[in-house]
Protein backbone atom coordinates (compact mmCIF):
# COMPACT_ATOMS: atom_id res chain seq x y z
CA UNK A 1 0.00 0.00 0.00
CA UNK A 2 1.35 4.09 -0.79
CA UNK A 3 2.05 5.71 1.92
CA UNK A 4 -0.33 8.34 0.41
CA UNK A 5 -3.74 6.26 1.39
CA UNK A 6 -2.91 6.18 4.80
CA UNK A 7 -4.98 9.19 6.43
CA UNK A 8 -3.03 11.47 8.68
CA UNK A 9 -4.97 10.58 11.82
CA UNK A 10 -4.17 6.75 11.05
CA UNK A 11 -0.39 7.66 10.34
CA UNK A 12 -0.11 9.69 13.75
CA UNK A 13 -1.21 6.65 15.54
CA UNK A 14 0.78 4.52 14.56
CA UNK A 15 3.59 2.29 16.27
CA UNK A 16 6.66 3.82 15.64
CA UNK A 17 9.66 1.79 15.16
CA UNK A 18 13.44 3.03 15.26
CA UNK A 19 16.14 0.80 13.57
CA UNK A 20 19.60 0.96 12.64
CA UNK A 21 21.70 -0.98 10.41
CA UNK A 22 25.11 -2.39 11.09
CA UNK A 23 27.68 -4.56 9.84
CA UNK A 24 30.83 -5.00 7.91
CA UNK A 25 31.97 -2.54 4.88
CA UNK A 26 30.56 -3.72 1.94
CA UNK A 27 27.76 -6.17 3.16
CA UNK A 28 25.15 -4.16 1.57
CA UNK A 29 23.78 -2.38 3.89
CA UNK A 30 22.65 1.16 1.77
CA UNK A 31 21.65 -1.38 -0.27
CA UNK A 32 19.31 -3.28 1.74
CA UNK A 33 17.61 0.33 3.12
CA UNK A 34 17.33 1.18 -0.85
CA UNK A 35 15.36 -1.92 -1.69
CA UNK A 36 13.46 -2.12 1.50
CA UNK A 37 12.08 1.36 0.61
CA UNK A 38 11.55 0.61 -3.16
CA UNK A 39 9.71 -2.50 -2.73
CA UNK A 40 7.56 -0.99 -0.38
CA UNK A 41 7.30 1.88 -2.39
CA UNK A 42 8.50 4.15 -0.02
CA UNK A 43 10.23 6.14 -2.41
CA UNK A 44 8.76 8.76 -4.43
CA UNK A 45 9.10 9.34 -8.19
CA UNK A 46 11.34 12.15 -8.31
CA UNK A 47 13.75 10.39 -5.88
CA UNK A 48 13.81 7.15 -7.55
CA UNK A 49 14.71 9.50 -11.22
CA UNK A 50 17.71 11.28 -9.32
CA UNK A 51 18.86 8.08 -7.91
CA UNK A 52 18.35 6.44 -11.81
CA UNK A 53 20.04 9.75 -13.50
CA UNK A 54 23.22 9.84 -10.85
CA UNK A 55 24.03 6.16 -10.38
CA UNK A 56 25.51 4.11 -13.60
CA UNK A 57 22.83 1.13 -14.13
CA UNK A 58 24.87 -1.93 -13.66
CA UNK A 59 25.56 -4.53 -16.27
CA UNK A 60 22.24 -6.56 -15.18
CA UNK A 61 19.96 -3.56 -15.22
CA UNK A 62 19.39 -3.01 -11.54
CA UNK A 63 19.49 0.92 -10.23
CA UNK A 64 22.04 1.25 -7.32
CA UNK A 65 19.72 1.69 -4.84
CA UNK A 66 22.65 2.06 -2.28
CA UNK A 67 22.44 6.11 -3.68
CA UNK A 68 18.58 6.30 -2.14
CA UNK A 69 20.46 6.88 1.37
CA UNK A 70 24.29 7.60 0.44
CA UNK A 71 23.56 11.46 -0.36
CA UNK A 72 26.74 13.16 0.10
CA UNK A 73 29.28 13.35 -2.14
CA UNK A 74 32.14 11.90 -0.57
CA UNK A 75 29.83 8.24 -0.05
CA UNK A 76 29.03 8.26 -3.83
CA UNK A 77 32.37 8.86 -5.33
CA UNK A 78 34.23 6.31 -2.95
CA UNK A 79 31.13 3.60 -2.65
CA UNK A 80 30.96 3.69 1.35
CA UNK A 81 28.76 5.32 4.12
CA UNK A 82 30.64 7.36 6.33
CA UNK A 83 27.47 10.13 7.90
CA UNK A 84 24.64 8.46 9.86
CA UNK A 85 21.18 8.53 7.31
CA UNK A 86 17.86 9.38 8.32
CA UNK A 87 15.49 7.83 6.43
CA UNK A 88 11.26 7.87 7.26
CA UNK A 89 8.70 5.90 5.64
CA UNK A 90 5.30 3.80 6.55
CA UNK A 91 3.28 0.79 5.68
CA UNK A 92 -0.15 0.16 6.83
CA UNK A 93 0.98 -1.16 9.98
CA UNK A 94 3.79 1.00 10.90
CA UNK A 95 5.63 3.82 10.40
CA UNK A 96 9.94 3.73 11.12
CA UNK A 97 12.96 5.58 11.22
CA UNK A 98 15.68 3.90 9.68
CA UNK A 99 19.48 5.20 10.84
CA UNK A 100 21.85 4.10 8.40
CA UNK A 101 25.38 4.04 9.80
CA UNK A 102 29.16 3.16 8.71
CA UNK A 103 30.76 0.27 8.15
CA UNK A 104 34.02 1.03 8.90
CA UNK A 105 36.09 0.54 11.84
CA UNK A 106 37.22 5.00 11.88
CA UNK A 107 33.22 5.35 11.85
CA UNK A 108 31.99 3.51 14.95
CA UNK A 109 31.64 6.77 16.45
CA UNK A 110 28.23 7.27 13.70
CA UNK A 111 27.07 3.82 13.90
CA UNK A 112 27.11 4.32 17.91
CA UNK A 113 25.21 7.72 17.43
CA UNK A 114 22.70 6.10 15.07
CA UNK A 115 21.90 2.84 17.20
CA UNK A 116 21.82 5.11 20.53
CA UNK A 117 17.77 5.22 20.33
CA UNK A 118 17.21 2.21 18.04
CA UNK A 119 14.50 -0.09 18.95
CA UNK A 120 16.36 -2.94 16.93
CA UNK A 121 19.24 -2.97 14.76
CA UNK A 122 19.81 -5.54 11.84
CA UNK A 123 23.28 -6.73 11.28
CA UNK A 124 24.08 -7.44 7.68
CA UNK A 125 26.98 -10.59 7.15
CA UNK A 126 28.18 -11.03 3.73
CA UNK A 127 27.03 -14.65 2.72
CA UNK A 128 30.66 -15.20 1.64
CA UNK A 129 32.87 -13.81 4.51
CA UNK A 130 30.69 -15.16 7.71
CA UNK A 131 30.96 -13.47 10.60
CA UNK A 132 34.27 -10.96 11.12
CA UNK A 133 35.20 -8.61 13.35
CA UNK A 134 32.79 -6.01 12.48
CA UNK A 135 30.08 -7.99 12.63
CA UNK A 136 31.40 -8.52 16.23
CA UNK A 137 31.93 -5.23 16.93
CA UNK A 138 28.58 -4.15 16.03
CA UNK A 139 26.69 -7.10 17.93
CA UNK A 140 28.63 -6.19 21.34
CA UNK A 141 27.72 -2.18 20.95
CA UNK A 142 24.08 -3.09 20.18
CA UNK A 143 24.31 -5.23 23.42
CA UNK A 144 25.88 -2.57 25.07
CA UNK A 145 23.52 0.37 23.97
CA UNK A 146 20.68 -2.38 25.62
CA UNK A 147 18.61 -2.76 21.82
CA UNK A 148 16.83 -5.74 22.50
CA UNK A 149 15.71 -6.89 19.96
CA UNK A 150 18.49 -7.73 17.19
CA UNK A 151 18.18 -8.87 13.78
CA UNK A 152 20.75 -10.71 11.15
CA UNK A 153 20.51 -10.64 7.51
CA UNK A 154 22.80 -12.94 5.54
CA UNK A 155 23.10 -11.24 2.12
CA UNK A 156 24.47 -11.75 -0.95
CA UNK A 157 22.84 -15.53 -0.59
CA UNK A 158 22.89 -14.97 -4.59
CA UNK A 159 26.84 -15.31 -5.02
CA UNK A 160 26.55 -18.77 -2.93
CA UNK A 161 24.02 -20.05 -4.72
CA UNK A 162 21.16 -19.70 -2.26
CA UNK A 163 22.71 -22.69 -0.52
CA UNK A 164 21.66 -23.48 2.92
CA UNK A 165 24.94 -24.57 4.47
CA UNK A 166 26.61 -21.01 4.08
CA UNK A 167 23.41 -19.29 5.77
CA UNK A 168 23.63 -22.67 9.08
CA UNK A 169 27.43 -21.65 9.57
CA UNK A 170 26.93 -18.25 9.74
CA UNK A 171 23.84 -18.76 12.17
CA UNK A 172 25.99 -21.08 13.89
CA UNK A 173 29.29 -18.63 14.40
CA UNK A 174 26.96 -15.81 15.45
CA UNK A 175 25.08 -17.91 17.67
CA UNK A 176 28.24 -19.06 19.69
CA UNK A 177 29.54 -15.12 19.54
CA UNK A 178 26.29 -13.75 21.05
CA UNK A 179 25.98 -16.00 23.90
CA UNK A 180 27.79 -13.62 25.98
CA UNK A 181 26.05 -10.89 25.12
CA UNK A 182 22.66 -9.83 26.34
CA UNK A 183 20.60 -9.64 23.59
CA UNK A 184 17.01 -10.76 24.05
CA UNK A 185 15.57 -11.31 20.79
CA UNK A 186 17.22 -12.44 18.02
CA UNK A 187 16.28 -13.22 14.14
CA UNK A 188 18.32 -14.74 11.41
CA UNK A 189 16.95 -13.66 7.63
CA UNK A 190 19.09 -15.41 4.76
CA UNK A 191 18.59 -12.31 2.17
CA UNK A 192 19.82 -11.00 -1.37
CA UNK A 193 19.31 -7.29 -1.14
CA UNK A 194 20.60 -6.72 -4.90
CA UNK A 195 17.83 -8.91 -6.23
CA UNK A 196 15.04 -8.38 -3.30
CA UNK A 197 15.08 -12.01 -1.92
CA UNK A 198 13.50 -11.36 1.73
CA UNK A 199 13.25 -8.12 1.64
CA UNK A 200 9.90 -7.03 1.35
CA UNK A 201 8.73 -10.27 -0.42
CA UNK A 202 9.13 -13.66 0.37
CA UNK A 203 12.03 -15.34 -1.84
CA UNK A 204 11.11 -18.73 -4.09
CA UNK A 205 14.83 -19.25 -4.59
CA UNK A 206 15.21 -20.34 -0.67
CA UNK A 207 12.50 -22.90 -0.20
CA UNK A 208 14.44 -24.27 2.94
CA UNK A 209 13.50 -20.86 4.57
CA UNK A 210 10.43 -21.05 6.47
CA UNK A 211 10.81 -18.00 8.17
CA UNK A 212 8.97 -14.23 7.26
CA UNK A 213 10.83 -11.57 5.09
CA UNK A 214 12.96 -8.77 6.73
CA UNK A 215 9.61 -6.10 6.30
CA UNK A 216 7.39 -8.92 8.20
CA UNK A 217 10.10 -9.19 10.96
CA UNK A 218 10.49 -5.22 11.09
CA UNK A 219 5.99 -4.69 11.24
CA UNK A 220 5.44 -7.66 13.99
CA UNK A 221 8.39 -7.16 16.39
CA UNK A 222 6.93 -6.48 19.65
CA UNK A 223 8.86 -3.10 21.20
CA UNK A 224 5.61 -1.93 23.59
CA UNK A 225 6.99 -3.50 26.79
CA UNK A 226 10.65 -2.45 26.01
CA UNK A 227 9.93 0.63 27.42
CA UNK A 228 10.21 0.87 31.57
CA UNK A 229 6.35 1.23 32.84
CA UNK A 230 7.03 0.87 36.39
CA UNK A 231 9.83 3.10 37.63
CA UNK A 232 8.06 6.76 36.78
CA UNK A 233 10.70 9.30 35.77
CA UNK A 234 9.89 13.18 34.51
CA UNK A 235 12.73 15.14 34.28
CA UNK A 236 11.98 18.92 33.87
CA UNK A 237 12.78 20.72 30.39
CA UNK A 238 11.18 23.94 31.39
CA UNK A 239 8.92 25.64 33.99
CA UNK A 240 5.89 27.46 31.97
CA UNK A 241 5.21 30.40 33.53
CA UNK A 242 2.97 32.38 31.10
CA UNK A 243 3.51 36.71 31.12
CA UNK A 244 -0.75 36.91 30.51
CA UNK A 245 -2.59 38.13 33.34
CA UNK A 246 -5.36 35.32 32.76
CA UNK A 247 -3.18 32.86 33.43
CA UNK A 248 -0.97 34.33 35.93
CA UNK A 249 -1.23 31.54 38.43
CA UNK A 250 -0.41 29.05 36.24
CA UNK A 251 2.89 26.93 36.77
CA UNK A 252 3.26 24.12 34.12
CA UNK A 253 6.84 22.01 34.21
CA UNK A 254 7.33 20.60 30.50
CA UNK A 255 9.23 17.60 29.95
CA UNK A 256 9.30 13.84 28.27
CA UNK A 257 8.24 11.11 30.62
CA UNK A 258 11.07 8.24 30.53
CA UNK A 259 9.50 6.01 32.57
CA UNK A 260 6.54 4.87 34.37
CA UNK A 261 2.81 6.12 34.20
CA UNK A 262 1.51 9.17 35.86
CA UNK A 263 -2.14 10.19 36.54
CA UNK A 264 -4.17 13.13 38.30
CA UNK A 265 -4.18 12.63 41.73
CA UNK A 266 -0.77 10.92 41.70
CA UNK A 267 1.46 11.52 44.95
CA UNK A 268 4.92 12.54 43.32
CA UNK A 269 7.91 13.67 44.79
CA UNK A 270 10.67 16.59 43.03
CA UNK A 271 14.21 15.71 43.10
CA UNK A 272 16.51 17.32 44.84
CA UNK A 273 14.22 20.00 46.86
CA UNK A 274 12.48 16.27 48.26
CA UNK A 275 9.20 18.22 48.38
CA UNK A 276 6.16 16.23 47.78
CA UNK A 277 2.73 17.55 46.08
CA UNK A 278 -0.43 15.67 43.94
CA UNK A 279 -0.12 15.89 40.46
CA UNK A 280 -3.05 18.33 39.45
CA UNK A 281 -3.25 17.71 35.58
CA UNK A 282 -1.64 16.65 32.47
CA UNK A 283 -1.73 18.81 29.61
CA UNK A 284 -0.65 18.05 25.95
CA UNK A 285 -1.27 20.40 23.02
CA UNK A 286 -3.94 18.51 22.13
CA UNK A 287 -5.78 19.19 25.54
CA UNK A 288 -5.76 17.46 28.90
CA UNK A 289 -5.45 14.05 29.32
CA UNK A 290 -5.43 11.49 32.15
CA UNK A 291 -2.73 9.63 32.23
CA UNK A 292 1.02 10.06 30.39
CA UNK A 293 3.46 7.51 29.51
CA UNK A 294 6.87 6.78 27.90
CA UNK A 295 8.05 8.56 25.33
CA UNK A 296 5.15 11.43 25.53
CA UNK A 297 5.80 15.34 26.15
CA UNK A 298 3.92 16.75 28.39
CA UNK A 299 3.05 19.88 30.48
CA UNK A 300 1.94 17.93 34.16
CA UNK A 301 1.06 20.53 37.02
CA UNK A 302 1.14 20.20 40.69
CA UNK A 303 -1.49 20.80 43.30
CA UNK A 304 1.21 22.80 45.63
CA UNK A 305 3.87 25.58 44.16
CA UNK A 306 6.86 23.74 45.35
CA UNK A 307 10.51 24.40 43.91
CA UNK A 308 11.44 22.65 40.84
CA UNK A 309 13.22 24.14 38.16
CA UNK A 310 15.26 22.88 34.72
CA UNK A 311 17.35 19.68 35.43
CA UNK A 312 15.28 18.25 37.86
CA UNK A 313 13.07 15.10 38.20
CA UNK A 314 9.92 14.01 39.94
CA UNK A 315 9.27 10.36 40.57
CA UNK A 316 7.25 8.98 42.78
CA UNK A 317 7.47 8.66 46.59
CA UNK A 318 8.22 4.86 46.83
CA UNK A 319 10.07 4.42 43.62
CA UNK A 320 13.05 6.86 43.73
CA UNK A 321 15.96 6.83 41.29
CA UNK A 322 19.33 6.77 42.51
CA UNK A 323 21.31 9.80 43.68
CA UNK A 324 25.46 10.31 43.43
CA UNK A 325 28.18 12.16 42.34
CA UNK A 326 30.51 8.88 42.09
CA UNK A 327 28.99 7.61 38.51
CA UNK A 328 30.68 4.07 37.02
CA UNK A 329 30.14 4.29 33.50
CA UNK A 330 30.76 1.84 30.32
CA UNK A 331 32.12 4.52 27.91
CA UNK A 332 31.85 4.72 23.95
CA UNK A 333 34.67 7.47 23.26
CA UNK A 334 33.90 9.81 19.97
CA UNK A 335 36.83 12.20 19.38
CA UNK A 336 40.50 11.72 18.04
CA UNK A 337 41.68 13.69 21.81
CA UNK A 338 42.11 10.54 23.86
CA UNK A 339 40.15 10.25 27.05
CA UNK A 340 42.32 11.82 29.64
CA UNK A 341 42.20 9.99 33.61
CA UNK A 342 41.98 13.44 35.66
CA UNK A 343 40.18 14.68 33.10
CA UNK A 344 37.56 17.96 33.29
CA UNK A 345 34.69 17.39 30.98
CA UNK A 346 30.92 18.99 31.12
CA UNK A 347 28.39 16.20 31.24
CA UNK A 348 24.53 16.17 29.79
CA UNK A 349 21.85 14.03 32.00
CA UNK A 350 18.41 14.01 30.99
CA UNK A 351 18.02 17.77 31.50
CA UNK A 352 20.48 18.61 33.35
CA UNK A 353 23.90 20.13 33.16
CA UNK A 354 27.06 19.36 35.84
CA UNK A 355 30.51 19.37 34.83
CA UNK A 356 32.67 16.15 35.76
CA UNK A 357 36.58 14.92 36.73
CA UNK A 358 37.29 11.14 35.47
CA UNK A 359 39.04 9.58 38.21
CA UNK A 360 39.67 6.32 37.22
CA UNK A 361 39.98 4.41 34.25
CA UNK A 362 39.19 1.35 35.17
CA UNK A 363 39.78 -1.41 31.61
CA UNK A 364 39.19 -1.13 28.38
CA UNK A 365 37.42 -3.73 26.33
CA UNK A 366 39.08 -6.02 23.53
CA UNK A 367 35.40 -5.77 21.16
CA UNK A 368 36.39 -8.44 19.57
CA UNK A 369 36.92 -11.15 22.74
CA UNK A 370 34.83 -9.10 24.74
CA UNK A 371 37.66 -9.28 27.28
CA UNK A 372 38.61 -6.19 29.64
CA UNK A 373 42.11 -5.34 29.13
CA UNK A 374 43.37 -3.56 32.78
CA UNK A 375 46.79 -2.95 31.06
CA UNK A 376 46.13 -0.35 28.80
CA UNK A 377 43.72 2.30 29.59
CA UNK A 378 44.60 4.58 26.52
CA UNK A 379 40.82 5.03 25.94
CA UNK A 380 40.67 6.55 22.08
CA UNK A 381 38.60 7.42 19.38
CA UNK A 382 36.31 4.14 18.85
CA UNK A 383 36.75 2.80 22.03
CA UNK A 384 35.19 1.49 24.50
CA UNK A 385 35.83 1.18 28.40
CA UNK A 386 34.78 1.36 31.94
CA UNK A 387 35.48 4.86 34.00
CA UNK A 388 34.57 6.34 37.18
CA UNK A 389 33.53 9.91 37.31
CA UNK A 390 32.96 12.64 39.93
CA UNK A 391 30.36 15.37 38.67
CA UNK A 392 29.99 18.78 40.74
CA UNK A 393 26.31 18.14 41.68
CA UNK A 394 24.45 14.92 42.41
CA UNK A 395 22.78 12.82 39.33
CA UNK A 396 19.70 11.35 40.06
CA UNK A 397 19.83 8.27 38.01
CA UNK A 398 18.97 5.39 36.96
CA UNK A 399 21.38 2.27 35.52
CA UNK A 400 21.35 1.82 31.65
CA UNK A 401 20.04 -1.48 31.89
CA UNK A 402 17.25 0.09 34.06
CA UNK A 403 16.28 3.06 32.20
CA UNK A 404 17.83 4.01 28.60
CA UNK A 405 17.10 7.80 29.59
CA UNK A 406 18.16 8.43 32.86
CA UNK A 407 20.96 5.88 32.87
CA UNK A 408 22.67 7.76 29.93
CA UNK A 409 25.34 10.68 29.96
CA UNK A 410 27.27 11.99 27.27
CA UNK A 411 30.37 14.12 28.13
CA UNK A 412 31.32 17.16 26.06
CA UNK A 413 34.77 19.25 25.79
CA UNK A 414 34.30 22.42 27.81
CA UNK A 415 36.88 24.18 25.41
CA UNK A 416 35.52 22.96 21.76
CA UNK A 417 31.73 21.69 23.05
CA UNK A 418 32.12 18.90 20.82
CA UNK A 419 30.48 15.19 22.51
CA UNK A 420 33.39 13.48 23.17
CA UNK A 421 32.00 10.74 24.99
CA UNK A 422 28.23 8.56 25.23
CA UNK A 423 28.45 7.44 28.61
CA UNK A 424 25.97 4.64 29.72
CA UNK A 425 25.50 4.24 33.85
CA UNK A 426 26.23 0.87 35.71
Amino acid sequence: MDNNTLSSKDYLNMDLLRFTTAGSVDDGKSTLIGRLLYDSKAIFEDQLEAVEKSSELRGDGYVNLALVTDGLRAEREQGITIDVAYRYFATPNRKFIIADTPGHIQYTRNMVTGASTANLAIILVDARNGVVEQTCRHAFIASLLQIKHLVVCVNKMDLVDYKEEFFNKIKKDFEDFSSKLDIPDLHYIPISALHGDNVVEKSTNMPWYKGGPLLYTLENVHISSDLNHVDSRFPIQRVIRPLSDEYHDFRGYAGRVEGGIFKAGDEVVALPSGFTSKVKAIQTMDGPIEEAFPPMSVVMTLEDDIDVSRGDIIVKPNNQTKVGQDIELMVCWLNEKALVQGGKYAVKHTSKDVRCIVKDIRYKVNINTLHKIEDDKNIGLNDIGRILIRTTGPLFYDSYRKNRATGSVILIDEFTNETVGAGMII
